[in-house]
């Protein structure tokens, strides 16, 4: 039996290895286990800007993903942004994925979220698809980028 879960500390380990898996299929990053590890832990440590959720499987952990909040001016109100959603290779395709995105969702919605927004590769159409068949759809805003 899998259930959605709140990540702790101790977690980091497997996340940072989820998240390897994640960064070396996605364009514009590339795995840093001890920069992955402290970013997790300032969100895992900092309930305010975010919420990690892992589904857990008994002891393993299946998947995670990334809840951070801020707040939009349009809308007046919380919004997420959802990143780093990642499952196991050898859990995909039996319906994980879309049980951990349904429990983001939901849990985005208990803690007072009006909008959910994510970024995918532009080339990923799976992704698109999947995200697609979960309710998102296409926006016309354009990703920009500066690194500091």
């Amino acid at each position: 039996m899998t259930k959605i879960d709140i990540a702790k500390v101790e977690d980091i380990p497997r996340l940072t290895e989820l998240l390897t898996v994640l960064f070396t299929q996605e364009a514009d990053f590339k795995p840093e286990p001890e920069r992955q590890a402290a970013g997790l832990r300032r969100i895992i440590e900092n309930p305010a800007a975010g919420h990690i959720l892992v589904l857990r499987k008994g002891a393993a952990i299946l998947g995670m993903v990334n809840l951070l909040y801020t707040v939009s001016t349009a809308l007046g109100g919380k919004v997420a942004i959802l990143e780093d959603m990642v499952v196991d290779p050898g859990q995909r395709g039996g319906g994980s994925g879309s049980h951990l995105l349904n429990g983001a969702i939901e849990f985005a919605k208990e803690h007072g979220c009006l909008r959910i927004t994510l970024l995918t590769d532009r080339s990923n159409s799976g992704a698109i698809r999947f995200y697609e068949r979960h309710g998102f759809g296409l926006s016309e805003m354009v990703p920009l980028r500066l690194a500091l």
